[in-house]
């Protein structure tokens, strides 16, 4: 049994608005999912609400910027208060700007080091804390990363990048022996994908 097992279940997406994680809302919605959509762009995620009116899941557009510890949290709240917790978080959220290592900007590194591995991150706590604490032990969590966090590509500028994505690997192994040790059946995963020299993520 797949996916069809949570209809009716609530799963978070970060970085709903565009993309990948447009796809991913879309099809959670195809499979009668609860879906919350969390992104900064909010008007988009409710643009996708529209367009799969029919759809048998249900969608809400949720404000929320990963860079932000205090806007995730926000966004767990209402999830809590709203819908009952979290089910299923798929880390989505990412950027990949093009950033030198010997003349890049800090903002630049802090930026793909606030989104990619510390908003990451705490999206995961919060997503597991609610679990644990409702009992909820088939829930999951899946990070979207990159085959850039396996081996470096060639293109210039993205060092900083494929560092924050070997940090999701490692997060990844990490969380599992985590959950393990405290006994929970909750389930993570890993979705690489491929980012173009162009910086499009495939």
């Amino acid at each position: 049994m797949g996916i069809e097992k949570y209809e009716g279940r609530v799963a978070l997406v970060t970085g709903a608005s565009a993309g990948i994680g447009a796809a991913i809302v879309q099809a959670l919605l195809k499979h009668g999912l609860t879906v919350v959509g969390m992104a900064r762009r909010v008007e988009k995620v409710k643009a996708i609400e529209l367009a799969l009116k029919d759809a048998p899941g249900k969608l809400y557009a949720v404000a929320g910027d990963v860079s932000d510890e205090a806007s995730i949290l926000a966004a767990f709240k209402w999830v809590k208060d709203n819908l009952g917790g979290v089910d299923i978080l798929i880390n989505n959220a990412g950027v990949f700007p093009i950033t030198s290592l010997t003349d890049g900007k800090t903002e630049d590194w802090k930026r793909i080091l606030d989104v990619n591995v510390l908003g990451l991150s705490i999206c995961t706590r919060e997503a597991v804390q609610d679990m644990l604490g409702r009992g909820v032990d088939d829930g999951f969590i899946i990070h979207i990363n990159s085959v850039a966090g396996h081996t470096l590509q060639l293109t210039d500028g993205k060092a900083m990048y494929a560092a924050s994505k070997h940090a999701v690997k490692v997060l990844l192994e990490g969380l599992r022996k985590d959950l393990v040790s405290k006994g929970s059946k909750i389930r993570v995963g890993v979705r690489d994908i491929i980012v173009l020299p162009t910086g499009t993520p495939f």
